[in-house]
């Protein structure tokens, strides 16, 4: 049955009826504090107070702490469980009223369980004071909200006291949910809302481990708005790095740049993002030094927390005399780091509160698994989805229905504080529905599943572009305008013109097969020049080179690995260029080794010539890039590490009538460069994929031409070319039987009359060619001809089946004729956006991008376009 949310007494209400009271005990110090400074006469001592602070005299402290401190130094339990038995020993006495309550549960009464009674029974503790106390009888004691108290509270009341109610009669006329698109949305709200100068004004209630903590802070923070109730020790930049810095030591010598890449920014440290997918331990850069030797250092044993630290501080200039006091507190600042202490260290500063120093300015952050009173006179409560339920602790000392009750209860009290209350919340969370909290199911009378289902106003926050915290200034230099494409450039345009865009801002870090990929097409290269070199050197030899070249990369574990990948790459290229080598009357070797090529360099030998990595750019089309072999000039090589692919997939992948949603077009813009070089020749592009077949390497049964595959390029138009008498002739060789059987009984001039009657369609697919009109003019004519037999119609549909397999698998002069009209748009289009007229859309030639190929996924905004 659900009930409507109950109207809190206003605090100056509450003050009027316990004014005349001589103590006044209620369940939350902010509550007290707003009592008091209602006060309006001489009091000594307390008069508006928690029953802790009644009892100690002083603030409350986060007593499981110094429980855990106690038991930590006190006994011979591990840091996790002096952490459980601690926290558990104190939630039984809050409930039971007694310090040994917890030896009343059979599986807690057990020696260790006792032990550790003993030591925290007689620790100066707020619990212990609170068993000691009792309000004496003569005062006059008003206690408010008595549902709220526990037990160990409820304790030191004297027999006889009055008892004030929290709730008033009537019900709250809540404000409705401010429904937003996003929790960004939500914070930019608050940002805009809360000034400087009215933040003292203002509270903000949050799910404190919700990602609304981080993003409300880090507003502020740039807005230069005070706050307070935030951040603790652990979020303290410099002691995060430290913590992340330790952990770090013992990724061992594997571990990336990209992992200490947070703390090298923190630290200042200038590293190229070029370096972070490699090994820190392997690198040989400066500005890496003092870290590298800090980590070893560490793993090595060479270090106290104390030592450690104060090298830390070194590096940042400056002292963190909290950080080393707590190492004190814990008695780790002298002891030697070991992972096992790193290990605690970080459980701990994850599991407490360390006390820190806060002014008490600004905005107030609260959190909503712990408030109850926020006295601000604006509230604002973000969230309010299901992680603010707070689910009863499942102890055999907590009765359910009595700990659900009162946390409904506080759930009211909460959402009325403040005299002006802001629900903002959100609807949806990455397309799935947000749950509202619970309580809201019992509290009001229509139940819903949405925010948007409740009484809610949509909302969208403006952009004030007056405000922007990023400007745009114009500058009076001219774009530069782009005169040609590479392979990779325009296969990442046409994908997503904005990714394209950001790889031309953002630089991405070096790659393991980047890296291997080259080594190959340097030895490759090297090779053609120099195969001699397997007479004076081994394989052995090489592969150290390629494998040293890769040690950044390659984790020691997985060397071997390597080495027999890397060989049964070398002989795959090997195989290949014996049986494939250029003209040698095309090389011209140079007077010194090439800087660029690794075994030039380590060998001593140069290299040089017409026909290896030969770069080109071809501004009458719009063309560049670097072909790896000009075996002949009718016929290029490219060496690929990845994965072969089939020539239709190739021709497929490069379609300008249905974009790929795996764009390719570098055989498609070489043989383009090419067919410029040496025009009216028939053209092939041989992709050698010399890791594919690695297992047959090992095995001893390797054939060298299952690595390759081969593309076509005819100088004629697809039409032309499959009229020829040749491909009649073709279809009546090596066509399927039906093929054979139907053709063998026509002449060529039966074919060809097919093709005068209706043009071929330019088609990659079977059946459209097939229902096509050409399709049953084929037919037709070879019935007439043949017979109206059916396997000359199953024989026609086979012919045509090996027609568009032609157009599949190979290239046509109208194909070139195409990409080059289609690099002119491009090139247009590219240098107008480039100028400014016009956004780089995420999509433009595609519905949308094919994410698992864009370098910056985080950059494509899609609701920006």
């Amino acid at each position: 049955m659900t009930v409507p949310i109950q109207r809190a007494k206003p605090v100056d209400a509450l003050y009027e009826e316990i004014s005349d009271y001589e103590l006044v005990l209620v369940p939350d110090a902010p509550l007290a504090s707003a009592l008091n400074r209602h006060l309006d006469r001489p009091h000594l001592g307390d008069f508006a107070t928690t029953p802790r602070r009644a009892a100690a005299g002083r603030r409350e402290q986060v007593e499981e702490r110094t429980v855990f401190l106690e038991l930590l130094h006190e006994t011979d339990l591990t840091w996790k469980q002096a952490a459980y038995l601690g926290e558990e020993i104190i939630h039984a006495w809050e409930y039971t009223g007694r310090p040994d309550g917890i030896l009343d549960y059979d599986r807690f009464d057990t020696p260790a369980v006792r032990n550790a009674v003993e030591h925290v029974a007689g620790l100066e503790t707020t619990s212990r004071r609170l068993t000691d106390y009792t309000v004496d009888e003569s005062t006059e004691l008003a206690v408010v909200g008595y549902p709220q108290f526990t037990a160990l509270e409820r304790s030191i009341l004297p027999d006889s006291f009055d008892r004030i109610d929290r709730f008033a009669d009537g019900t709250f006329d809540h404000p409705p949910f401010r429904v937003f698109d996003s929790a960004t949305d939500i914070v930019a709200a608050l940002r805009d809302t809360i000034t400087a100068e009215t933040a003292d004004q203002v509270a903000v209630v949050l799910d404190a481990s919700s990602e609304f903590s981080t993003l409300v802070e880090s507003a502020f923070d740039s807005a230069d708005i005070p706050f307070y109730g935030g951040p603790g020790f652990l979020d303290n930049p410099d002691h995060r790095a430290f913590l992340r810095l330790l952990r770090a030591a013992y990724r061992g010598r594997d571990v990336r740049v990209s992992v200490i890449r947070p703390i090298l920014d923190h630290l200042g440290l200038d590293v190229d993002p070029d370096h972070d997918q490699k090994r820190l331990h392997t690198l040989d850069d400066p500005a890496l030094t003092p870290i590298r030797d800090w980590c070893t250092a560490v793993a090595h044993g060479e270090h106290t927390f104390n030592s450690a630290l104060t090298e830390y501080e070194a590096l940042l200039d400056t002292e963190f005399e909290a950080f080393r006091a707590e190492l004190e507190t814990l008695d780790l600042a002298e002891q030697t780091i070991t992972e096992d202490r790193v290990n605690d260290l970080e459980f701990y500063l994850q599991s407490y509160e360390v006390p820190i120093t806060r002014e008490n300015e600004g905005v107030l952050l609260a959190d909503a698994n712990a408030a109850t009173h926020v006295d601000r006179p604006l509230v604002f409560y973000l969230g309010l989805d299901d992680d603010w339920t707070r689910t009863p602790l499942r102890r055999p000392w907590v009765d359910a229905d009595i700990e659900f009750d009162r946390h409904l209860r506080k759930f009211q009290l909460l959402l009325q504080n403040g005299a002006q209350q802001e629900y903002l919340v959100r609807d949806t969370v990455g397309g799935d529905l947000v749950t509202p909290c619970f309580y809201f199911a019992e509290l009001f009378e229509e139940s819903f599943s949405r925010f948007d289902d409740a009484d809610s106003e949509r909302y969208t926050v403006a952009r004030d572009t007056a405000t922007e915290s990023f400007t745009d200034d114009a500058v009076s230099v001219e774009p530069d305008t782009l005169s040609a494409l590479s392979q990779s450039s325009l296969s990442t345009y046409v994908n997503s013109p904005r990714d394209y865009f950001f790889d031309q801002l953002v630089d991405s870090p070096d790659r393991d097969y980047f890296r291997r990929g080259n080594l190959f097409h340097d030895f490759a290269e090297f090779y053609v020049h120099h195969p001699d070199i397997l007479s004076s050197s081994s394989t052995e030899e090489i592969l150290d080179v390629m494998l040293e070249e890769m040690s950044p990369f390659i984790r020691d574990v997985d060397e071997d690995v390597y080495r027999t990948r890397f060989r049964g790459g070398l002989e795959n290229l090997i195989a290949f260029l014996d049986e494939h080598a250029p003209d040698a009357g095309t090389l011209s070797l140079d007077a010194t080794p090439s800087g660029n090529n690794t075994f030039s360099a380590y060998f001593d030998r140069p290299i040089g010539s017409d026909v290896t990595e030969r770069w080109f750019k071809n501004e009458d089309i719009g063309i560049k890039g670097l072909i790896d072999l000009v075996q002949s000039s009718t016929r290029l090589v490219d060496y690929k590490s990845g994965s072969k692919k089939s020539a239709s997939k190739i021709v497929t992948n490069s379609s300008l009538s249905e974009i790929s949603d795996t764009p390719n077009f570098q055989a498609l813009l070489y043989l383009t460069h090419q067919r410029s070089v040496t025009p009216d020749e028939q053209l092939e592009f041989v992709f050698v994929h010399f890791l594919e077949n690695i297992d047959d390497v090992v095995r001893g049964t390797a054939d060298p031409d299952e690595t390759l595959t081969k593309v076509t390029y005819y100088p004629t138009t697809y039409e032309e070319f499959v009229q020829r008498e040749a491909m009649f002739e073709q279809l009546r060789e090596d066509g399927s039987n039906k093929c054979q059987k139907t053709l063998s009984q026509v002449e060529y001039a039966d074919y060809r009359a097919v093709f005068e009657a209706e043009p071929i369609p330019k088609t990659r697919d079977n059946d459209e060619l097939i229902e096509s009109d050409f399709g049953d003019t084929f037919i037709e004519r070879m019935q007439a001809v043949v017979g109206e037999y059916k396997y000359v119609k199953t024989g026609c549909k086979q012919a045509m089946r090996d027609l568009v397999g032609v157009r599949k698998e190979n290239y046509f002069a109208d194909d070139l004729d195409a990409f080059e009209a289609f690099i002119d748009d491009r090139l247009t289009e590219l240098n107008e956006r480039r100028a400014g007229a016009e956004r780089f859309p995420i999509a433009d030639l595609v519905d949308e991008p094919n994410y698992r190929r864009v370098n910056h996924r985080d950059l494509l905004l899609e609701d920006t376009q």
